[in-house]
């Protein structure tokens, strides 16, 4: 990791009004990555200033989302800054202070309409095809505020405002977008246009991190900043996230889930990283697959994309996919038995051993672990923890005329399994079994050994089987389906 810039400060600044998902969490992990590949700071600010919208239970789950993903804040609700609170509610006398200022510099004042006389001049407005605009209407005489009312910026100069993008590059906007706005509400709360420029000051951001939708209201930012005499941080704009359709921002409507649900479908942290990385963020390589300490020595700027960037699930189920791959095999035998259910538990041979030794099996036919819950839940692993019920005629092999040819090569495989260690490697089944079954055929023999051991048509080799189960149950099984033979005739 590189310390390029210690001085360098970002910050992810969610409103607690409702769950987080992934355009929220792509955000918090950009700035991170940014910090961290600067040795800089990174804050978690709560902006809980809309109180109205506010829902309980959001601040805790922000917390956990980030906390599972990996990311971790230098200041935030739960660690202290020298700065102050990290939660906005908890800020409002430094609000109140600045809202001061400006109204002694004649850069704010009391809001002294009414709705109805508000709507009146939007129907004015409207009937002249003219857009309408508060700074039209500033009542006269000097600023006051009695502060509790609510209280508007005044703007300074209307003029054309020119900026740079660290992403979009040189933007610029004309008069029209620049007029009065709300800085407090008449609750005695900032409002977002406000809070976030007077916290961002005080916290010492150099970089914002933040969606396309507020490229419209950068102007009336910029003239807040100069009206305050702060510096303006660098502006780094996201690209959207979109529905499959191509067509519309990703919505929670439109199937944008609570980030925590993934973790509920058995997605690896790790996994879910890397795929909000790439969405919308190229390394400029062919890696497609990344640790977090690879992310934040990889992650530029410049590899930010403009155009709207698609959330492809199937992406992210193949790079759980890796990730579940490339855990040790003590960590990927952790995984397969916290989503191990406890209808597979209850089978009258399980045990942790045999679990364990399927883990192999499991490992590369499994994308997650709901995947690999709803497999064992649909019986596709019970032959490991259970007898199976053996259909005889499913135990002939095709080329046998009844299935009574099939009898004497399943007596000799009972009689080659009984000599075997009862811990026996798949290797070392083969080894024992491979000579016969090229003497006299190897569907001839494996075909039945497979029945006689799983009860299916399809699963794991025999030989893999055998080690799951064992010598000894193996030998109980393949005799077991010799007096199913027995007992059809």
């Amino acid at each position: 990791m590189s310390t390029l810039d210690s001085n360098i400060v970002t910050r992810f600044a969610p409103s607690p009004t409702g769950f987080m998902h992934v355009g929220g969490a792509r955000t918090a992990l950009f700035a991170y990555l940014w910090a961290r590949k600067h040795g800089g700071k990174f804050i978690l600010r709560i902006e809980d200033t809309d109180k109205v919208r506010e829902v309980e239970g959001s601040i805790a789950q922000i917390i956990e989302s980030l906390s599972w993903l990996g990311i971790e804040w230098d200041y935030g609700p739960d660690k202290v800054a020298p700065f102050g609170s990290c939660i906005q509610s908890e800020r409002l006398h430094t609000y109140k202070a600045f809202a001061e200022k400006l109204v002694a510099e004649g850069y704010a004042y009391q809001d002294p309409y009414t709705s109805e006389e508000l709507s009146k001049f939007r129907e004015e407005a409207k009937a002249q095809n003219k857009p309408f605009l508060f700074r039209d209407h500033r009542p006269e005489g000097a600023c006051v505020w009695d502060g509790v009312s609510t209280l508007r910026f005044k703007v300074p100069v209307v003029e054309r405002t020119f900026w740079h993008d660290e992403v979009r590059g040189d933007l610029e906007a004309g008069e029209e977008a620049l007029d009065d706005f709300v800085l407090v509400k008449n609750d005695g709360y900032p409002t977002y246009n406000f809070a976030h420029i007077v916290d961002d000051y005080h916290m010492g951001v150099t970089h914002i991190m933040r969606a396309d939708e507020f490229i419209s209201t950068t102007p009336k930012f910029i003239s807040l900043y100069k009206a305050l005499g702060f510096d303006i941080p660098k502006f780094v704009t996201l690209p959207p996230i979109l529905r499959e359709d191509k067509k519309k921002k990703l919505g929670k409507r439109d199937g944008a889930k609570d980030l925590l649900d993934y973790r509920s479908e058995g997605y690896l942290p790790e996994a879910l990283t890397n795929f909000l990385a790439f969405i919308g963020w190229n390394p400029g390589t062919d890696q497609e697959i990344f640790s977090l300490d690879e992310l934040i020595s990889s992650f530029t700027l410049e590899g930010i994309q403009t155009g709207g960037a698609l959330l492809n699930e199937d992406k992210l189920k193949w790079m759980n996919r890796e990730h579940l791959l490339r855990l040790s095999i003590e960590k990927f035998s952790d995984f397969v038995h916290t989503w191990t259910p406890d209808s597979t538990k209850a089978l009258s041979q399980f045990s942790e051993d045999r679990l364990d030794r399927l883990t192999p099996v499991i490992r590369e036919r499994v994308n997650t672990g709901l995947e690999l819950r709803e497999q064992m839940e649909a019986g596709e692993y019970d032959f490991a923890f259970q007898a199976p019920h053996v259909e005889v005629q499913l135990i002939q092999w095709k080329k046998d005329t009844t299935v009574r040819d099939t009898l004497p090569r399943l007596q000799r495989l009972a009689e080659i399994v009984a000599t075997l260690p009862e811990n026996i490697t798949p290797d070392d089944a083969k080894t024992a079994i491979w000579d016969y079954a090229e003497e006299v055929g190897r569907g001839e023999v494996l075909w039945p050994l497979r029945v006689a051991l799983t009860g299916r048509e399809k699963s794991p080799d025999p030989f893999t089987v055998m080690h799951v189960i064992g010598s000894g149950e193996s030998y109980k099984r393949i005799k077991s389906a010799c007096d199913t033979i027995l007992g059809s005739s």
